[in-house]
C-alpha cells in the first residue's frame, strides 16, 4: 500500500476558531492588551489602598467578615474585572493587614522592595515551573546562581549546593530529612525499622516549632526532639548540647542532628554557633542552623560577625522573605556537601529520568521536596541586580538599630518590664500594674493586645515566657520610628490599665483571648 505524499502547498490550511468567552481570559499574544489593563487596574487598587490606610489593620472580627465571604456565589461569575475588584475591596483589601505600615510590629512579616514585586509580576505571568530544565531553562540557572551566591556568603565551601523552598518550615524539614538519611546510611530495611525510633534531634527551647513538626513527619519517636534549655541570654548552651549527646549515647540512642538557631522567633537571639559547631564536629553529629530570621546578617555592613561559625554547619535555612524584604514565599535550604541532596532524589521516566544525570541536564526537582515549584528566585535576583546586597543589608541594619532604641525606651519606662536584649530586631516585654490588681498582669497584657488590634491603630505579637504572658515587638520596617514605638507603648498601657481598673474587684479574671 502506497501512502499519499503531501507537500506543504497541498496541505490544507485551517483558520483557528475565533476566541470564545473563556479563551479570551487566557494570557496569550492575542490578549496582551487585556492583560496590561487588568494588571494595571489591580496595581492601581493596591496602590490607592496603601496610600489611604491610617493603620495596619481595621480590627475586623472573623464573625463580621466571614458572612460576607460566604454569601458570594462562586458559580455565578461577575464577568467583569472592575466588578471583581470592587468585590475584592470588600472581602480582602479593605481589611488586609498591611505590613508596610510603621505600626505593624507583630510577626516576622516585612515590607517588600519594589524590584522584588517586579519579579513577582514577571514570574507569575511567565509561570515557569522550576522542576525540570525543559520547563524553566534560564530560571534554573538563575536559581542555581543565587544558591551559589548564598553559600559563598555563608562560607560553606566549593562542594555546597541547595534549592529554593516555600519557607523555613519546609527548609527545616528538608534539612532533617537529609540528616536522618545520613544517620541511617547503609542500613537495610530491617535495621532501619530498629534504628528509626532510636534517632534523636537536639534543639533549643527557644527554637522554632517546625523542628518538632519535622520529627513527626519523618516518622521519628514521639520523644525524638531533645529540648535543651537556654541560659539567661536565651541562647543554646554548648555545654548542654555536649551533655545531651553523651547522655543519648549512653542510652543507646543516636543523635542524628543538632539544630542551632540564628535568630530565635521570640527573642531574636543567636546561638553561639562556633562553639556548638565544635561540639558537633567532635561528636560527628550533623549541625543544622535555622537562620530563617538572621540570614539578613549575611548582607549586613556592620553585623555579619554575629553569624561567625555558621560556615561550619552541614545545612542552613535562609528565609529571604523575612530579612531580605522579599514577598512570600522566598526561602532556601543550603548544604555543605551537595551529595547529601541525593536523599531527596527520585527519578521518574516522564519527568527526570536517570539518564539526564549522565547528560548533565540540570533538573532542580532532583534536589527538591517539591515537584511543581514557582520561580521565586527571580524576586531576589532582581533585588540584587537593582539594589545590590549592601542596600538590603543597610535596611536590615536599620531595623536592628531601631529595635535597640525600642528596648531602651521600654527599659526606661516604669510601666513595663523588658527581657533579653535582642541581637536582631525583637523586643519582648510586658505591662506591669504598680497598684492594686497586680495578679491581673497576665490577662491585662492579653487584653491590651486584643484591644490594640481591634482598634486598628497598631498590631503587636504575644508570647509566653516562663509561664507568664508577654508582648512582643517584631521590628522589620525601616519606616517605623521611635515615636511610633512610644505611641504604641502608651496605647498598650492605656488598654491594660483600663482592664485592671474594670476587673480589680472581680473574683477571677477571664484568661481567654480570641487574638492568637
Amino acid at each position: 500500500m502506497t501512502l499519499p505524499v503531501h507537500t506543504a502547498e497541498a496541505t490544507p490550511t485551517h483558520q483557528p476558531p475565533g476566541p470564545t468567552p473563556a479563551r479570551a481570559h487566557l494570557l496569550s499574544d492575542d490578549t496582551v492588551a487585556q492583560y496590561r489593563q487588568a494588571v494595571a487596574a489591580g496595581t492601581d487598587r493596591v496602590a490607592r489602598r496603601m496610600a489611604e490606610v491610617t493603620g495596619p489593620f481595621t480590627g475586623v472580627r472573623p464573625d463580621e467578615l466571614a458572612p460576607l465571604v460566604e454569601s458570594i456565589d462562586l458559580d455565578r461569575p461577575l464577568g467583569d474585572t472592575t466588578a471583581a475588584l470592587d468585590e475584592l475591596e470588600e472581602v480582602y483589601l479593605r481589611d488586609a493587614v498591611w505590613f508596610h505600615h510603621p505600626r505593624y510590629l507583630a510577626h516576622l512579616n516585612c515590607p517588600v522592595v519594589i524590584p522584588a514585586l517586579l519579579g513577582e509580576a514577571v514570574l507569575s505571568a511567565v509561570n515557569s515551573s522550576m522542576d525540570t530544565w525543559d520547563q524553566s531553562a534560564g530560571g534554573t540557572l538563575i536559581e542555581r546562581r543565587l544558591i551559589e551566591w548564598t553559600t559563598d556568603r555563608i562560607g560553606l565551601g566549593p562542594a555546597a549546593d541547595g534549592v529554593f523552598t516555600s519557607g523555613g518550615t519546609q527548609s527545616n524539614l528538608h534539612a532533617l530529612l537529609l540528616a536522618r538519611e545520613e544517620a541511617l546510611a547503609g542500613a537495610g530495611p530491617t535495621d532501619r525499622r530498629v534504628l528509626l525510633p532510636q534517632l534523636r534531634i537536639i534543639a533549643s527551647a527557644a527554637g522554632h516549632f517546625s523542628v518538632q513538626k519535622a520529627a513527626k513527619l519523618l516518622g521519628l519517636a514521639p520523644d525524638a526532639v531533645v529540648v535543651v534549655e537556654t541560659g539567661p541570654d536565651r541562647r543554646m548552651r554548648p555545654g548542654a548540647v555536649r551533655h545531651e549527646i553523651a547522655r543519648c549515647r549512653r542510652a543507646g540512642l543516636t543523635v542524628m542532628a543538632v539544630v542551632a538557631t540564628a535568630g530565635t522567633t521570640d527573642f531574636g537571639t543567636i546561638d553561639p554557633l562556633d562553639e556548638i559547631a565544635e561540639v558537633c564536629a567532635t561528636a560527628g553529629v550533623w549541625l543544622h542552623v535555622d537562620a530563617a530570621y538572621g540570614c539578613g546578617l549575611l548582607v549586613s555592613p556592620t553585623r555579619r560577625h554575629l553569624l561567625d561559625g555558621i560556615e561550619r554547619a552541614d545545612s542552613v535555612t535562609v528565609d529571604y522573605h523575612k530579612s531580605f524584604f522579599q514577598p512570600v514565599s522566598s526561602s532556601a535550604l543550603v548544604v555543605r556537601d551537595r551529595r547529601t541532596l541525593r536523599h531527596a532524589t527520585w527519578h521518574a521516566d516522564y519527568l527526570n529520568p536517570a539518564r539526564m544525570v549522565a547528560q548533565r541536564i540540570p533538573n532542580q526537582v532532583d534536589k527538591s521536596l517539591q515537584t511543581t515549584r514557582r520561580f521565586d528566585a527571580l524576586k531576589l535576583w532582581l533585588t540584587l541586580r537593582v539594589m545590590g546586597p549592601d542596600a538590603v543589608g543597610e535596611l536590615f541594619d536599620e531595623v536592628c538599630d531601631l529595635a535597640a532604641q525600642a528596648w531602651e525606651l521600654v527599659a526606661a519606662d516604669p510601666r513595663f518590664e523588658v527581657l533579653t536584649r535582642s541581637q536582631l530586631s525583637t523586643v519582648v516585654f510586658r505591662w506591669r500594674p504598680t497598684g492594686p490588681g497586680r495578679e491581673l498582669a497576665d490577662p491585662a497584657n492579653l487584653r491590651a493586645r486584643e484591644a490594640l488590634a481591634a482598634s486598628g491603630l497598631a498590631v503587636v505579637a504575644g508570647t509566653k515566657v516562663d509561664g507568664r504572658q508577654y508582648l512582643k515587638f517584631t521590628v522589620l520596617n525601616p519606616a517605623t520610628t521611635a515615636e511610633d514605638i512610644a505611641y504604641v507603648l502608651d496605647l498598650i498601657a492605656e488598654h491594660a490599665g483600663r482592664y485592671v481598673h474594670e476587673h480589680a474587684d472581680s473574683p477571677a479574671a477571664d484568661l481567654t483571648c480570641p487574638v492568637g
